[in-house]
């Protein structure tokens, strides 16, 4: 297992880039605003919370997504807990996430309680029922008997991880989304727009987050 996991450089020592895909895990300007951007508004999220609410994700790198989510989750008063599905190639050492985590302090209340039960596979707390599926999506997802009711799609960049952009995987993640159940992701890339509304999404174009223009928001038909 050793070769797959998450091989990593630092920029400005704080923000983990990927030697594999040559692009780093979050945005270099501000990556939690980014994530509230793009995953929760773009999900018309925490509005849609309610009792039950299943995310799922493609990409779980630091996990600073779950734990944006979650912390809204807690925020906004929901007492249950939140089911969040995510599917990771390539796992990041606990000790990385800590390290990339730091940079938001804002999320330390979250991050603490999850990185000390975190032992890589998932975990559960009073709040949150997070599982881990490693391995290739392209794989794992079509075994998945889950339905989510908002998607995180956040490979790294199309241009350099084409695989997990693939028109047969987007129909993958309309199989297991929920009736009117949404997706959304900071690329506005033209065949991963079209591989979404083949699949049965209708498709829109929002304001990115930061130097992107663009991103794409998707709701099921």
């Amino acid at each position: 297992m050793a070769d797959q996991r998450a091989k990593l450089s630092w920029r400005d020592e704080t923000v983990p880039v990927s030697d594999r895909f040559d692009d780093p895990y979050f945005s270099l300007h501000n990556g939690l605003e980014e994530t509230r951007h793009v995953f929760l508004q773009g999900n018309d999220l925490p509005a849609r919370f309610a009792p039950g609410f299943h995310i799922a994700e493609l990409g779980f790198g630091t996990g600073l997504n779950m734990l944006t989510a979650w912390s809204e989750w807690e925020k906004s008063g929901q007492s249950g807990p939140l089911t969040f599905t995510s599917f990771e190639a390539f796992p990041m050492a606990p000790a990385d996430m800590k390290r990339a985590l730091a940079a938001f302090p804002e999320l330390a209340p979250w991050a603490d309680r999850f990185l000390d039960r975190w032992q890589g596979g998932g975990c559960d707390l009073d709040t949150l029922r997070l599982t881990v599926i490693e391995g290739d999506a392209r794989q794992t997802l079509p075994l998945w008997d889950g339905l989510a009711d908002a998607w995180f799609l956040d490979g790294f960049s199309p241009a350099k991880n084409p695989e997990l952009w693939q028109p047969k995987l987007m129909r993958q993640v309309a199989a297991h989304t929920a009736p009117e159940g949404t997706a959304a992701t900071y690329t506005a890339a033209g065949f991963v727009r079209r591989g979404l509304q083949d699949a049965g999404f209708s498709v829109s174009r929002a304001p990115g987050y930061g130097r992107k223009r663009h991103m794409t928001r998707a709701t099921k038909a």
